[in-house]
């Protein structure tokens, strides 16, 4: 099942270019607030169902979004059908930063450190979601980290390893995210938070397909964090098919 959210964070995107042409999109009315959080629970809790639907269907879902966050909703979903999921994450970023260590305050920089535990109050605790440990968490290729995030991933238990070093995974289902811009700017070129001497396309379609050859993995989340009018969608599409196939 293939899912579009057409959502950065709490903002609606309904013109998102994303690299699959959905099954459904998810796009459940929000409350009228300023607060972000009050509006990505709603948002994410959707998600949450959807998935979890999917999965007790016997399928994979892939959902593609605008942001990182997004993966709280789809961790959520797959914890709702019964699987206790590890993290396999393709970013070029760290995404554990906190409210307390951001410069920039950027909420999608997070999530990483929110599936581990970090500030339950903000959506976890509403949604039902159950701390991801941090040992049965693998960041893939994060070569962009903040002081905070360097720092913080000295002494975590979050194993950091290459996109061609991916031999040892977590046990057990597995939730595989891919940032886009995890993949070299000069193959994929209009990345909004784009990281230089990234490995290439065709690298990270390698390695993506060797996470799914271990037959464990439950769902997929795309971040397609990339200016709308850059044809990035087009680009992943051929790669993004051969995922879902």
């Amino acid at each position: 099942m293939r899912f579009v959210v057409p959502y950065h964070l709490d903002e609606y995107r309904p013109e998102l270019d994303v690299p699959l042409t959905p099954d459904a999109v998810i796009s459940p009315d929000l409350p009228d607030t300023t607060d972000p959080w009050a509006r990505m629970a709603v948002l994410y809790n959707a998600v949450a169902d959807r998935v979890a639907d999917s999965v007790r269907r016997g399928e994979r879902p892939i959902v593609a979004s605008g942001d990182c966050t997004t993966s709280i909703g789809i961790v959520t979903g797959l914890q709702r059908a019964g699987l206790d999921p590890a993290l396999v994450w393709f970013d070029a970023h760290g995404d554990v930063q906190t409210l307390e260590t951001s410069a920039s305050g950027y909420l999608g920089g997070m999530p990483i450190r929110m599936l581990t535990g970090y500030g339950r109050h903000l959506l976890a605790d509403g949604l039902g979601l159950r701390d991801i440990p941090e040992e049965r968490t693998v960041l893939v290729d994060g070569r962009d980290l903040d002081p905070p995030e360097a720092e913080y991933l000295k002494t975590s238990r979050i194993a950091q390893r290459r996109v061609d070093d991916l031999d040892e995974l977590p046990s057990g289902p597995l939730y595989l995210h891919l940032d886009c811009d995890v993949i070299d700017p000069a193959d994929l070129p209009g990345l909004l938070f784009p990281v230089p001497e990234g490995p290439s396309l065709p690298t990270v379609a390698r390695a993506l397909h060797g996470v799914l050859a271990t037959g464990r993995v439950a769902a997929v989340g795309l971040a397609c964090t990339w200016r709308d009018d850059h044809g990035c969608g087009e680009r992943l599409r051929p790669i993004i098919d051969s995922l879902a196939a």
